[in-house]
């Protein structure tokens, strides 16, 4: 192929559903490829620790099936990444499902549906512990020990483009991926088409966030990337978006601690020396990215460990007094919890809104503040019942907190909800890791069906 396009509808697939005027005009201008990311870790690890998904079921759905018929229908392959926004095995069996039961729905020719899978066994990971593999932190987490490894409910791996190249070559014509990276979904079917890594993994980078490298802003628009073995072309889709020198060199670099420089699975992008043209109003070249394998390969780990039972409460203020002492009420509630309960075993959290436009943890008064503050309050405990109490606790001694100046008017301080509600069990990330691999397929077993009638 001297060129080859993709087009991405959706940064996120299933987060919010795709626009589909401009899916549809990306469609009709013709196109190679069909692919979307459908995960990420922005999304926090409780849907990982916990195996499900942060997005509804039936957005997904809606996207996978917008997809797929303009997939078969213009007989060009579709690519899924990270799926059900973790790439947890159950998450990647859910959407192999839903294509199968679209493929009947719509009466679909039969066609090859690949998958692999990114769940990580903790043993595995022991094992290349004990064997003195050194798990290493990333972003200043330690070096995985045992005892972190053992706060772990689920490992997802994170893949570059090795298990997609490899379910092409089998003839896949859908693709369901375990959790990946972001380029790689794209990457690959580039790389597997012979163009060179440097612009293959620019390509993916451009395209992970589909029309977030366009301007004006719009989520879920679709964008087209071209590339050759020269240079990569990226066009939005919707009449009224546009991609910039200025979108896609800033939606290039975001997030970055260099922002010249991006990590992917087996080696590192470099932006340092990109060109950007303006071709027309609504397209933008890159030339000059260069990419460098790494030495040894490494993958990343992502995992999530349960912290415990959480419940959440509501209060609003409005008296000023109390306002300006509002520190002064959550330290009294603060207290009385310390006193049931003691100062170990359960998190009680306040996040305040309404002070000097911002919100935070006990943040200090800087400027002036607003007429009302609403005070959200946290509980984590082991059990559910022991965090609903805690919770109540910290959000009713909240009306009786005793301040200097208030002179026996009851309900002058808060005005809380009568009840909490029970949240998600809270989770945090226990593994940022990367591990030690032979191959880039070590961890992803890759698997081929069929679909359609």
């Amino acid at each position: 192929m001297e060129t080859m396009k993709i087009i991405c509808p959706n940064g996120h697939l299933g987060f919010a559903p795709l626009r589909n005027e401009s899916f549809q005009l990306g469609v009709e201008a013709g196109t190679d490829y069909i692919a979307a990311d459908s995960g990420s870790d922005d999304v926090g690890p409780v849907p990982l620790g916990s195996d499900t998904s942060t997005s509804p079921e039936a957005w997904q759905r809606h996207d996978l099936e917008k997809m797929l018929l303009a997939a078969r229908r213009l007989k060009v392959p579709m690519i899924i990444g990270s799926a059900g926004d973790t790439g947890a095995d159950s998450r990647v069996d859910l959407y192999v499902a839903i294509i199968k039961e679209l493929a009947v729905k719509h009466a679909l020719p039969e066609f090859k549906l690949g998958y692999f899978y990114s769940e990580v066994d903790k043993e595995i990971v022991r094992r290349k512990l004990r064997a003195g593999d050194a798990v290493l932190g990333l972003d200043g987490y330690a070096d995985l020990t045992e005892d972190e490894l053992n706060a772990t409910e689920r490992i997802v791996a994170v893949a570059g483009v090795h298990p997609y190249v490899k379910l092409l070559e089998e003839g896949a014509d859908v693709i369901i991926g375990g959790r990946s990276s972001d380029a790689a979904v794209f990457a690959a079917p580039a790389i597997f088409n012979g163009f060179p890594e440097d612009n293959a993994y620019y390509l993916g980078k451009v395209l992970e966030c589909a029309s977030f490298c366009a301007e004006p802003y719009g989520g879920k628009e679709t964008v087209m990337g071209m590339i050759s073995q020269e240079d990569v072309k990226v066009t939005a889709m919707h009449p009224d978006q546009r991609c910039t020198i200025a979108s896609v060199a800033g939606h290039a670099m975001y997030e970055r601690s260099n922002p010249f420089e991006e990590y992917v699975a087996g080696g590192k992008l470099d932006m340092t020396h990109c060109r950007y043209e303006q071709l027309d109003e609504k397209t933008t070249r890159i030339t000059g990215s260069r990419f460098f394998p790494a030495a040894s390969m490494r993958v990343k780990l992502e995992g999530s460990g349960k912290v415990g039972e959480r419940y959440i409460g509501f209060c609003g203020v409005r008296d000023p007094y109390t306002i300006a002492n509002i520190d002064r009420v959550i330290d009294w509630a603060r207290d009385k919890v310390r006193e049931s309960f003691g100062e170990e075993g359960y998190q009680l959290h306040y996040n305040v809104y309404g002070r000097d436009g911002v919100m935070g943890e006990l943040e200090p008064l800087r400027h002036q503040v607003g007429h009302e503050l609403g005070i959200m309050v946290q509980g984590v405990a082991p059990t559910r019942d022991m965090a609903e109490e805690v919770t109540l606790t910290g959000l009713r001694q909240m009306f009786y907190a005793r301040l200097p100046d208030v002179k026996g008017t009851a309900g002058s301080v808060a005005f809380p909800l009568d009840e909490v509600v029970q949240a998600s069990a809270a989770y945090r990330w226990t593994l940022n890791h990367t591990i030690p691999v032979g191959d880039g397929l070590e961890l992803f077993p890759t698997h081929i069906t069929r679909a359609g009638v």
